[in-house]
């Protein structure tokens, strides 16, 4: 096994079209962006899915999972599904009114989408990433001032959430905040991430996903691992149990501690293009709290 913290160090200046720690410094800009019966005695019916409208934004993890949890969303609940990522993002990129140069264009920005799709759901993932190469952000880092940052994501959030809620109007969208995995070099950051999260979503109603649950050692939320033992599902999918000899799978390339796709990172931010354990395990997640969420209907 590799040792994580001094990989995580070289890759600072090699990861392309990734999303970073805030301390380890940006990424490559995204490209300029340019889905009767005939008996008297009462009949049983059984409930049938939901079929809510899902709407998923945030950042390179975001980027490379889409594909997958667009799927699992269409395959568990028979959604409707709209993705717009963008990688290295924050909240402030999805705001309308935001500076220029942000990384959302804004027929994208979340309120433009909730207004134009009317979704049910809207999934937000963002890692946390904060540096001088968003400009939203204001040159605010981490590393630099975590006070600040933050407070600064702290009002980003609530604006965030704020913008969804007047898109939405009288069916405001319920939001879906996705908690985050271990971070190897700033462990804390995430953990204070995610509290930020859990607490927005207490304050107006909405939920949150335990996605970094599904990819940390049980009983050890906020360690960082390559490998976790295959789950019931990955052995009975050799492809998703990528060591059955150890029955344990892969979750990160042995070069990128951060993201979850096993293929190589690309100048060219992509959504995965390979089956990947900590994707899947993810997107379940997302899928299983948007379930607990969502009203059955029943019909004949």
């Amino acid at each position: 096994m590799r040792k994580p913290w001094i990989v995580g160090v070289l890759l600072a200046g090699v990861l392309l079209g990734a999303c970073t720690d805030p301390a380890s410094g940006p990424e490559v800009a995204p490209p300029t962006p340019s889905v009767p019966t005939t008996t008297r005695r009462p009949v049983p019916v059984a409930p049938v899915k939901s079929a809510p409208a899902v709407l998923y934004l945030g950042d390179s993890l975001a980027m490379e999972s889409q594909n997958v949890l667009g799927r699992e969303l269409r395959n568990t609940l028979d959604a409707t599904y709209t993705s717009a990522p963008y990688s290295g993002t924050t909240p402030c990129d999805y705001l309308e009114g935001a500076k220029a140069g942000s990384l959302v264009p804004a027929a994208d920005k979340a309120a433009a989408l909730v207004r134009s799709l009317h979704p049910d759901y809207v999934v937000l993932q963002f890692w946390g990433n904060a540096w001088a190469y968003t400009p939203c952000m204001d040159g605010i880092t981490y590393a630099a001032d975590r006070e600040t940052y933050f407070a600064r994501y702290r009002a980003d959030v609530r604006k965030l959430t704020a913008q969804i809620a007047a898109a939405g109007g009288a069916q405001r969208p319920t939001i879906v905040w996705v908690l985050q995995g271990p971070d190897p070099i700033t462990p804390e950051r995430v953990q204070a991430v995610n509290a930020l999260y859990k607490a927005q979503a207490r304050s107006t109603g909405d939920t949150v996903a335990d996605a970094g649950k599904a990819v940390s050692p049980a009983g050890a939320r906020y360690t960082w691992t390559q490998y976790l033992p295959c789950t019931a599902y990955e052995r009975a999918h050799p492809d998703y149990c990528t060591q059955p000899g150890n029955g344990r799978t892969t979750l990160h390339r042995d070069d990128d501690y951060l993201h979850f796709c096993l293929a190589p990172t690309t100048s060219t931010p992509r959504p995965c293009p390979v089956r990947s354990p900590g994707i899947l395990r993810m997107a379940r997640e997302i899928t299983r709290a948007i379930a607990a969420r969502a009203p059955s209907r029943s019909g004949g």
